[in-house]
């Protein structure tokens, strides 16, 4: 009878054992940081120019419009110039897709990261990777580590700011959605209501109209605002990574994509072998460095 016993214990030992492997098998993974490996298809499944596409043989890309500079060119995602074209076909030839073989699509900033099926197979638009997002679509690996800055008309009360204390009681704007506005509501928290615009060009407007006394955008598109587009605006300055970590852009993927995997491999080999920082140098070079704002 003893002998049964312990047989019996030993068979729902092996057992119990057997499940856990499974369960751990089966566990979801720690997110880690932006840059940690993102949910998706098994590495193994990336077949060049053979993935599970929204058309088969094609890779889908989409981007808002416009397209700004200096993120591309002449508002022509397709032309491959201006920095996130040329990410898009580097990430593009990676997987194995030439430029013949890639597809531009219009879609608005706020969508690309909302709810819902995508119609695209990756979407690049300075889409900042955050906790929140991740709950509705699926991120690659970050592409660009970017602060946020602030930009004044020359000569304002707001150009002449020195520290967030300094911009608390000024009339603040940016794009709706963005991680811009979110500085000005969780970092700077100012005592005037915010203005969030549909777009950047209304952000812009406002500013030269004397509608806003300053507004906040990524860091290389103040400085080809300030440079190109509203020439008597100067940075006054730039933000802090808040809590240690880079803010990073990463490509939009739908939830559960079983390309998430692909792409973001892709990105990360263009980060090991030197091609995100070349065409970093190549396209956003003028945006150097910008006081710091405490």
């Amino acid at each position: 009878m003893h002998r049964v016993q312990r047989a019996l214990r030993r068979a729902a030992s092996g057992a119990t054992v057997a499940l856990l492997a499974l369960a751990v098998g089966c566990a979801p993974q720690p997110e880690g940081n932006a840059s940690a490996k993102a949910s998706g298809a098994a590495a193994g499944t990336c077949t060049q120019g053979k993935l599970a596409t929204k058309n088969s043989g094609k890779l889908t890309i989409a981007t808002d419009e416009p397209a700004y500079e200096p993120w591309f060119k002449a508002d022509r995602p397709s032309n491959g110039k201006g920095f996130e074209s040329a990410v898009a076909y580097a990430v593009a030839g990676r997987l194995g897709y030439g430029e013949s073989a890639v597809v531009w699509q219009t879609v608005p900033f706020n969508k690309a990261f909302a709810p819902g099926e995508k119609t695209f197979d990756f979407d690049i638009n300075q889409v900042s990777i955050s906790a929140e997002r991740r709950k509705a679509v699926d991120f690659s690996s970050g592409y660009y580590d970017v602060r946020q800055a602030v930009i004044a008309l020359k000569g304002s009360k707001a150009a002449r700011a020195q520290s967030i204390a300094d911009l608390r009681a000024l009339k603040l704007g940016a794009q709706v959605g963005t991680t811009s506005l979110g500085y000005i509501t969780d970092v700077v928290k100012p005592t005037r209501q915010p203005a969030a615009y549909a777009k950047n060009d209304q952000a812009k407007s406002a500013l030269k109209n004397g509608q806003v006394d300053a507004i906040v955008t990524d860091l290389p598109t103040a400085f080809y605002i300030t440079a190109a587009e509203v020439t008597d605006a100067r940075i006054v300055g730039q933000f802090e990574d808040q809590g240690g970590t880079p803010e990073q852009f990463g490509l939009v993927l739908d939830k559960g994509s079983a390309l998430t995997s692909c792409v973001t491999s892709a990105v990360d080999a263009l980060r090991k072998d030197g091609t995100l920082t070349r065409l970093e140098k190549q396209w956003l070079s003028d945006a150097v460095d910008a006081p710091v704002l405490k």
